[in-house]
């Protein structure tokens, strides 16, 4: 696929339009989206991947049109699995609800810029060196296994600060509340970077660790640069509205992590039979390659990844609804869901605790400050 220089142009300009448009039109003034306001938007930037997806079909024919489809459902997908830890950080930094639209928006942005380096990285190793898919394979393979031995997340999960952070709040000096919106502030006339900032580099951060799985996934189902990237962008560029949209729904999908293990375990073994296909490894084969099974076709990769999901989902909120059934026969109370609710939940669960051993007693906050993420 041969994709001209000024269509890359375009589609990186059209890219950086759409986060600025994001940040004008919708988090420059701090607030916290309506269920309507998240739901609009994130069937807009749906029907925009898909239109383009229609675009690749129509000029690039059914094989690429296939990839590009099944990379970007697998990227949405892997995204929701994102969600779960973004909802932990808000919670463990107190992020107040109405500041979470900018904290994901730059973190997103910021993990977009940098997994672009990564494709671009991948792809020049693909391109020089056939063992790269062994060991695109392997990760995938070891990925898939964590995610089925884990079986997901749980509500008691809690947020672990990286490297990264740490290193942060060791070197520059932080304050201990938030200031409105603002990422640097000054206090008696020195400059400190606020906790929406950490909270942002915490994001970003965490969105790039995905990427240890999500690059090497797509790259399973294409080895197009172009097509890496444009289902990358699209998928992160919709990650904010889809945040506040199923934030309350993500302990339904009990199933998920399940789901997400089978889809990784598969293009694993695909990117494995790839690199047997291409082999040039002297120790395997004798270095000739190895065609005995056969690659796996797009179109398989995609069902494989529809049906997984579609049965992922029906099971997870078919148990979601027995677990609540059940409870409401023993007069036991289900566990909150939805924005307003599972807000207070997490206020409880999660902010009670590592909220408070970071900055001290939640009284002495703003009233905003200690307000959960769902």
């Amino acid at each position: 696929m041969d994709v001209p220089t000024w269509v890359w142009a375009l589609t990186v300009a059209a890219v950086v339009a759409m986060i600025a448009f994001d940040f004008v039109g919708h988090v420059r003034t701090p607030h916290a989206p309506t269920l309507r306001e998240s739901a609009i938007w994130s069937a807009v930037y749906v029907g925009i991947a898909v239109l383009f997806g229609l675009g690749v079909l129509w000029f690039a024919g059914a094989q690429y049109g296939g990839e590009y489809f099944a990379g970007y459902i697998t990227e949405k997908s892997l995204s929701v699995d994102n969600l779960f830890v973004f909802v932990l950080i808000m919670a463990s930094f107190a992020v107040p609800r109405e500041l979470q639209q900018k904290v994901l928006l730059f973190g997103i942005g910021f993990a977009l810029v940098l997994r672009t380096v990564f494709i671009l990285v991948g792809a020049a190793a693909i391109e020089n060196f056939s063992w790269v898919f062994y060991l695109f394979g392997a990760i995938l393979i070891y990925t898939a296994y964590v995610q089925a031995r884990s079986g997901g997340h749980s509500s008691d999960d809690h947020y672990e600060e990286n490297g990264i952070l740490r290193f942060v709040r060791r070197v520059l000096p932080t304050t201990e509340e938030y200031h409105s919106d603002k990422l640097v502030t000054k206090v008696d006339g020195k400059r400190f970077i606020t906790p929406l900032m950490i909270a942002l580099i915490a994001i970003g951060s965490a969105d790039v660790l995905f990427a240890v799985d999500s690059i090497p996934a797509i790259f399973g189902l294409t080895q197009e640069t172009y097509l890496v990237f444009t289902a990358n962008a699209f998928s992160l560029l919709g990650l904010r509205q889809l945040f506040f949209l199923i934030d309350g729904l993500l302990d339904r999908l009990v199933y998920l992590a399940y789901g997400l293990a089978v889809i990784l375990g598969f293009i694993g073994a695909k990117l494995v039979i790839h690199a047997l296909h291409t082999n040039e490894l002297p120790f395997v084969n004798g270095g000739e390659h190895v065609t005995a099974i056969p690659e796996i076709p797009t179109w398989l990769s995609l069902g494989v990844i529809l049906v997984t999901l579609l049965v992922t989902t029906v099971a997870s909120l078919a148990k979601d609804r027995r677990t609540r059934g059940a409870a409401a026969r023993t007069g036991a109370a289900p566990a909150p869901v939805g924005a307003d609710t599972a807000a207070e939940a997490v206020e409880g669960d999660r902010s009670g605790t590592a909220a408070d051993d970071r900055r001290g007693d939640p009284d002495d906050l703003p009233a905003d400050a200690t307000s959960g993420t769902r």
